[in-house]
């Protein structure tokens, strides 16, 4: 057969060779090779039904490497148990005595490039109804809803006809554990949703001061608010021994919460307690549930000072609460709502800096949902976040929201990382840090770095969708391809409505050789964009060329305007390396989001031979390693 590129994917047999990958996938099943064997792969593949000597072997597997012939058979021993070949009679590579070796398998040039493709990781600026990710899950507490796809899509991708059931607790659950589920609004009127929810969250907060406590993030506890399961169950998807729940009557300044605390392997009730107080003793409230129940755990919880202005005024703390119950339902009018709420409880105390870092979190938020930054919405985000820092120097939550903005808006990773380090130092026992690490890592291309900071963040928000996505990416980009289609089976699992489900797990299947089953779930992805990225890879990974060009064509023709990354990843897998470049080009002018995921795309790998890759690199001020060399957590 003609001469394969070295990056060219090729079928060998029953295999999907991934030359630029050094792996192997047949079904379910991936393969990593050294090098050297893919190395000794394709130059048998070049030459399939051709007898290749032993000299030519070592000149082009071991070239500047003095071995002899046992090297040779060694090396071809080793991948003839790989692919599965059994003497006498092997299927796929033969000895020819005194000549050599011969592939004897069949050989088929694949249309795509080198690798299969993988949900993407990084989000883009769009329209409100795609998944922006933003860093918002990270850094702006934000999981915008919308897709995952193919472009500036988002770094983090997502039913295959085999569901898997999520596996339940299987390692051994701490003593110390514990999740707050979501208050009951049991007020007349039932019109206190938002101050139950940010009672619980609250309760998070302080309880996630104790060091030897595992606390459970608000996203996953809050994934039962309003389902009633026994407490054995939902501590078993969480992970933990014990559970804190309670209610809320609210009426005028008149306060009652009903609080107990359950073990969760018999359901006995550990403690319970109900306050009948004033409004304006609800920080008081908060600090006496805490305590009780570090105590009823044998747990102590760190003294952490009060935000400035909390205390000073429970009108303006209330409706901070109520802006962050509108902010975390994630629309556009929502939190146009919250922006209102935040100003109004700014308007009451201008000196409550959590209300400015709410504030600020909420104008970022409505500007990744608008588009591309402007400079006029980036000026009243870093001016609220400039105020809420005046105010409370050691406000985590507002140093957080400012690494976001730097990260996502402004491209300056050294401030990104300075202000992460702010947080871990202002608040080291923060829910927030390995995810906010994990995206600096992932960036910089320390993807295996990034794999274990989204584990980490995955044990106190285990079933959070877009920590689940943003693990599930990272495995893609560091070649752990079935663990990353196990995570996003659980991820579809767990969340069937999460934004580019679809398509995300059809990248995934494609990425490891299911070109069938991947084309299935491309065809159900609802959102046309990621619809059409997905085709164009598929149909092009299938060879079918005509079918890849017209998905792209009507890719490009609908989405040139806002997914330029997405198009460019779809002409480096193809190889158009020209087009490629022209596009990533149009992506950096524009300021697209997923050019943040440049340097760890395993789409854009055609594409890193080419002295253009290095400089735009360069651009981004992705070259210096040093910048992440000491991201930890």
């Amino acid at each position: 057969m003609p001469t394969q590129e070295s990056g060219s994917v090729v079928q060998v047999g029953e295999w999907i060779v991934h030359p630029a990958l050094d792996s192997i996938s047949r079904g379910t099943e991936t393969q990593k090779l050294e090098p050297r064997a893919m190395r000794l792969l394709m130059c048998l593949a070049n030459s399939a039904g051709e007898v290749v000597s032993v000299d030519r072997l070592l000149t082009e597997v071991w070239a500047g490497v003095v071995v002899g012939s046992a090297s040779v058979y060694e090396a071809v021993s080793q991948l003839r148990k790989i692919l599965g070949d059994i003497d006498p009679q092997p299927t796929y590579i033969a000895t020819v005595p005194r000549k050599g070796y011969r592939l004897i398998a069949s050989v088929r040039r694949a249309t795509g490039p080198a690798h299969p493709p993988r949900a993407r990781v990084m989000p883009r600026a769009i329209s409100p109804s795609r998944r922006v990710w933003v860093f918002a899950s990270a850094f702006v507490a934000l999981a915008l809803a919308a897709a995952y796809s193919l472009g500036d899509k988002a770094w983090f991708s997502r039913r295959t006809t085999t569901m898997r059931e999520t596996p339940v607790a299987t390692v051994v659950v701490s003593n110390n554990s514990i999740a707050v589920l979501p208050f009951v609004d049991m007020s007349e009127k039932k019109d206190q949703e938002y101050f139950a929810d940010g009672m619980a969250e609250e309760l998070i907060n302080h309880l996630s001061r104790g060091p030897g406590l595992k606390v459970i993030a608000r996203t996953s506890s809050f994934q039962f608010k309003g389902r009633n399961e026994d407490a054995r169950s939902i501590a078993g998807r969480l992970g933990v021994a014990h559970l804190l729940e309670g209610s809320v009557r609210k009426a005028g300044q008149e306060l009652r919460v009903t609080t107990q605390l359950i073990r969760a392997s018999d359901g006995v009730q550990l403690w319970s307690q109900t306050y009948d107080r004033n409004l304006v003793d609800i920080f008081k409230v908060q600090d006496e549930i805490s305590e009780s129940v570090a105590r009823a755990l044998n747990a102590t919880l760190a003294i952490a000072a009060q935000p400035i202005g909390k205390e000073t005024d429970v009108e303006a703390y209330n409706l901070v609460l109520e802006g962050n119950y509108y902010k975390a339902r994630k629309t556009k009018g929502d939190v146009e709502k919250a922006i209102q709420i935040y100003r109004k409880a700014i308007d009451i105390n201008p000196g409550y800096a959590l209300a400015w870092a709410r504030l600020a979190s909420a104008y970022l938020i409505a500007e990744i949902l608008q588009g591309p930054p402007a400079e006029e919405q980036n000026r009243r985000v870093l001016d609220a976040l400039d105020r809420a820092i005046r105010l409370d120097p050691n406000l985590a939550w507002a140093y957080y929201t400012r690494a976001g903005f730097e990260m996502e808006v402004a491209w300056d990773w050294a401030a990104a990382k300075a202000d992460t380090d702010r947080v871990r130092a202002v608040d080291p026992q923060s829910s927030l840090l390995p995810s906010a690490f994990g995206y600096l890592a992932f960036v910089f291309g320390e993807v295996n770095r990034a794999v274990e900071l989204f584990e980490n963040d995955l044990v106190r928000n285990p079933l959070d969708p877009d920590s689940l996505d943003s693990l599930g990416s990272a495995l893609c980009a560091a070649d752990r391809l079935q663990q990353c289609l196990e995570t996003r089976l659980s991820l579809l699992q767990l969340h069937p409505e999460f934004g580019g489900v679809n398509s995300s797990v059809g990248l995934a299947r494609l990425y490891i050789g299911q070109f069938d089953v991947a084309l299935e779930f491309m065809n159900r992805e609802p959102d046309e964009d990621n619809r059409l990225g997905g085709l164009a890879l598929v149909y092009w990974a299938m060879g079918r060329r005509n079918e890849s060009d017209a998905a792209l064509h009507s890719m490009t023709e609908k989405f040139a305007s806002n997914d330029s990354y997405g198009i460019a990843a779809v002409h480096a897998y193809r190889g158009e390396i020209d087009d490629a470049f022209r596009w990533l080009d149009r992506a950096y002018r524009g300021h697209a989001y997923g050019m943040l995921v440049l340097k760890t795309d395993p789409l854009l790998r055609n594409l890193h031979g080419d002295p253009r890759f290095a400089a735009l690199l360069s651009r981004m001020r992705l070259t210096r390693p040093a910048a992440a060399a000491d991201i930890q957590t």
